[in-house]
């Protein structure tokens, strides 16, 4: 018998609005790479943490929720862990 999820080699992530170019991981499966946005990311980016959805350039506006939560310190690639070293 299969036990496994079509999911289970896949991390969880929520992306609330099409404008957002960040989803937040929600769980820690930290060293899986691929969100179920199907986009594939760093390993290690924790529970609760932003990841790149999208490319975004340095001055863009870093959307979670729908919400500005802060501008981008440098380019920030698909796929990247998005926090404080790379949001001002």
């Amino acid at each position: 018998m299969n036990t496994s999820s079509p999911l289970s080699g896949i991390r969880l992530s929520l992306k609330t609005k099409d404008r957002d170019n960040v989803a937040t991981m929600f769980d820690d499966k930290l060293e899986l790479t691929l969100i179920d946005e199907g986009v594939t990311v760093d390993k290690g980016i924790p529970f609760g943490h932003k990841v790149a959805v999208v490319c975004i350039a340095k001055g863009e506006a870093i959307r979670k929720y729908g919400v500005v939560i802060g501008h981008a310190k440098v380019d920030i690639r698909i796929g990247e862990h998005v926090h404080v070293h790379n949001i001002e």
